[in-house]
């Protein structure tokens, strides 16, 4: 194994700090073995938050992934992080008289140390790789040389802007484990848009509580939901991942189906419009939002938002989904309560205040037998895997969860002995099967005179553009393919036109509108980085459609715990805001609660962009009149509001007048001719960009 030009003082007793200059491992294999070249030349495996105690001596290792900054232990000693020509990811650690560590991490073997004196170097050898490593080394090389690797940018297609780490397995398991974050979609959707009675007429004045032929319609239309949820989230996760490059799964998005289901059309049909109505509301609004992304308008509007707001968008999703997941729709920690709006829950069924508030305890919380399975094992057990890096920590997790809760005889199964359990089970036990759209595909009513139509047109186009909006922003960012100058991310005006299309076609079989999954983020924490990883999310779901009883039956606490980890992945973005001026910090701060709080993104964007505006326009109006003499006091701490780059007309608009420029546009219409910049995940450049 060879080492190249590093320096260190001749006397073994001397306190000079060591610094090594360049560290190469690549040349002993360059001549023995291809593949491992071409794979070591490739990868970039950063070390996160690595420890290691040597000879008593604790080293804290601090990653910087940007720039290889000096930055310091609990002990004070230099640290550094070197990246060697193959893309191997060191730290140096000296400043002892004896002993210098290197710290390292291979995508090859576990990550080791090196003892280093002035006297010589001590490291263990490493083993080779197994064989079955180099069968899928070879496989994932030769796709990524093939049309699909340079379609979707995987590393080594040979195209600049390549994804540093994608690999095809890789995208197969993150694509996986996002389809298993959003599975539980397919039956919850189903049952809130089915409480609206879809197609259903109800004549009574009791809304038919009570009608045996009313529910049996209504049991038929929760059947045919099934089958459109799947399959609207098939067909708008392929068309992202294929179209846009995204690694975003799509699919009929929560408090949007909740709004859809009771404030517009009502229990049982009570609201303000016709369930046909409001799907014809829902198409119209897709077609609008198609316009709005091909003239450039919804990325604009996330380019001009403050950083402070965008960041804190990312980070108040992440809070949103950790609390889905601590609620009824995943683990049921929380609960309601009739005092404190929230408070503990997790107690069983019969110890509800009553059938109509269920979730909320009057006693026995924190017994849920199904709690405590999905914090110990959707959980606890996840988060160790993914302490010591096993790969597709979150998706075993799981499935782990779902297949302890299918036996019956257990106190935490999925299908108890009753009524719901029964209808689960006898669901379950189809495991193949088809429901065809019998009453709700294309049952839209276009007829587009009522203006209540409008109203619920004008409501759902406003909350959609800032959630849906906010939400891809947020995911391309969580996966490293902002531009952090143009303040927008690869393929921006593909993936909002998918995303418009998606919601138009969702209303043709019948569901509310279709969004961009927050839970994408769990796939994209297993290493998704591209498109594959969408198509794969939406091949699952394709599956689904057949397989409907099977993959209907993950319980909501087999996703409690992933959500709340990739929650807490996101929340990471909180340590970018700008908290010195409370012109920037207190709109930040009420985004970051109101989501949660709300229950809604669209509604923590509108508090944090009114409370900029205010907060930030009165100063800047009152230092105008004054000449500069009136100003905040730590004024000079706050952040700098920039237009960004970039024209708000798109590319193919200043392109049909003579007017564009390729270097300046940030949407990209085919992600093969990706070729200009380079974008990798772990490091966003601020030349990263798009071109048409």
């Amino acid at each position: 194994m060879a080492w190249e030009t590093f320096e260190m003082t001749s006397d073994c007793h001397s306190t000079t700090i060591f610094k090594i200059l360049a560290l190469n491992i690549c040349n002993s294999f360059e001549r023995q073995n291809p593949i491992l070249r071409q794979e070591w030349s490739r990868r970039n495996h950063p070390i996160r938050n690595l420890e290691s105690r040597i000879e008593g001596i604790k080293f804290s290792i601090c990653p910087d992934r940007d720039s290889g900054l000096l930055c310091s232990s609990i002990l004070h000693d230099t640290i550094r992080i070197v990246k060697s020509r193959c893309g191997l990811v060191c730290v140096i650690a000296g400043k002892r008289p004896n002993v210098s560590v290197i710290f390292f991490s291979s995508p090859f073997w576990s990550d080791g140390f090196i003892l280093l004196s002035p006297c010589g170097a001590f490291f263990p050898l490493p083993s080779p790789p197994s064989a079955m490593f180099e069968s899928i080394s070879r496989f994932n090389d030769a796709v990524a040389r093939s049309f699909v690797g340079r379609w979707f940018l995987l590393d080594g297609c040979g195209k600049p802007k390549q994804r540093l780490g994608s690999r095809f397995t890789t995208e197969i398991r993150a694509g996986l484990t996002t389809w298993a974050a959003m599975a539980y979609i397919i039956s919850v959707n189903a049952a809130i848009i089915s409480d609206t009675g879809g197609t259903c007429v109800c004549t009574r004045d009791d809304l038919c509580l009570d009608d045996p032929d009313y529910l049996s319609c209504k049991d038929g239309i929760r059947q045919d939901l099934i089958t459109a949820t799947a399959a609207i989230s098939a067909l708008s996760s392929f068309l992202m991942g294929l179209l846009a490059n995204l690694p975003v799964g799509l699919a009929p998005g929560l408090g949007l189906n909740a709004y859809f289901a009771y404030s517009v059309v009502g229990f049982h049909g009570s609201g303000i419009v016709s369930y046909r109505e409001a799907l014809a509301a829902v198409f119209l609004e897709g077609w609008l939002f198609v316009i709005l992304s091909l003239l450039g308008l919804r990325q604009w509007l996330v380019r001009i938002m403050p950083q402070s707001l965008v960041l804190a968008v990312g980070a108040g999703i992440g809070f949103f989904i950790a609390f889905i997941g601590l609620s009824r729709s995943g683990l049921g920690v929380i609960g309601g309560d009739t005092t404190n709006l929230v408070g503990l829950g997790g107690c069983t069924p019969d110890n509800y205040v009553s059938a109509a508030l269920a979730g909320y305890c009057k006693t026995g919380v924190l017994r849920s037998s199904t709690m405590w399975l999905g914090i110990f094992v959707g959980g606890i057990f996840t988060v160790l895997m993914m302490m010591y890096r096993v790969r597709g920590a979150i998706l075993l997790g799981i499935l782990l969860v779902s297949i302890i809760s299918w036996p019956r005889p257990t106190s935490v199964t999925y299908f108890p002995h009753d009524g719901l359990g029964d209808q689960r089970f006898d669901f379950f036990k189809k495991v193949v099967t088809f429901h065809p759209l019998q009453q709700i595909g294309n049952a839209i009513d276009f007829s587009y005179g009522k203006g209540r139509v409008w109203y619920a047109l004008i409501t759902f186009l406003y909350v959609d553009i800032l959630d849906t909006t906010g939400t891809l922003y947020s995911m391309a960012k969580f996966a490293g393919l902002r531009d952090p100058v143009k303040l927008d991310f690869e393929n921006s005006m593909t993936a909002y036109c998918v995303d418009a299309f998606s919601i138009s076609m969702g209303a043709l079989m019948g569901t509310s509108p279709v969004t961009a999954f927050v839970e994408s983020a769990t796939g994209i924490s297993e290493g998704g980085k591209t498109g594959l990883t969408a198509i794969f999310t939406g091949l699952a779901f394709f599956v689904s459609v057949f397989f409907a009883p099977i993959f209907a039956s993950i319980p909501p606490w087999a996703t409690g715990g992933a959500l709340v980890i990739v929650g807490t992945l996101m929340a990471r973005n909180v340590l970018e805001i700008n908290w010195d001026y409370l012109g920037d910090a207190v709109p930040a701060f009420l985004t970051l609660i109101m989501i949660p709080l709300t229950y809604n993104i669209a509604y923590g964007v509108i508090a944090g962009i009114l409370s900029y505006i205010i907060l930030n326009g009165v100063p800047r109006l009152l230092r105008l009149i004054s000449g500069g003499r009136i100003v905040p006091g730590n004024f000079e701490n706050s952040e700098e509001f920039v237009v960004p780059p970039g024209s708000i007309v798109p590319f193919w608009i200043r392109k049909l007048f003579g007017r564009a420029t390729a270097e300046e546009d940030m949407m990209v219409a085919n992600p093969a001719d990706n070729d200009e910049g380079k974008d990798t995940v772990s490091e966003p450049s601020a030349s990263s960009h798009e071109k048409s």
